[in-house]
């Protein structure tokens, strides 16, 4: 008597190997995605802080251009609620003319300089504007 084998048998086999491929490329794709959404949060944690430094380094410009006038001065500012300290340097710039050749007085360049401590290092990042006395007086 032949016994003959027929094809539905022969798969049962396969089919646990394709199982196991399946869940082989499944894991690797899985990995892929953990690894890219690790680094998406890791881009969105640096922006937020880059953003955060920014809006601290313009509110601390606008805040030296309000005053009524400004003098030669360095100034220590530590940030409320942060571990941010700026340094405001004003200083007059010397020698400057106008298009038309004249000396220009009382203007002054203002630079504010943000110091934290990060991911075990000191970072800084400043911001700068020139300021004409003369034009904001009445």
């Amino acid at each position: 008597m032949k016994v003959k084998f027929s094809s539905r048998k022969r798969s049962k086999g396969f089919l646990l190997l394709e199982v196991v491929l399946a869940l082989g490329v499944f894991a690797i794709a899985c990995t892929g995605l953990t690894v890219a959404f690790h680094r998406m949060a890791d881009a969105a944690k640096l922006a937020q802080s880059e953003l955060r430094i920014t809006r601290i380094l313009d509110s601390a410009l606008t805040e030296q251009l309000s005053f009524p006038t400004v003098e030669e001065s360095v100034i220590q500012i530590p940030v409320e609620g942060t571990d941010i300290e700026l340094d405001v340097v004003i200083e007059p710039i010397e020698n400057l003319e106008n298009q038309d050749g004249e000396l220009l007085q009382q203007m002054f360049h203002i630079t504010v300089t943000a110091n934290w401590f990060e991911n075990g290092s000191w970072q800084s990042r400043s911001a700068e504007t020139w300021r004409y006395n003369l034009m904001y007086q009445p």
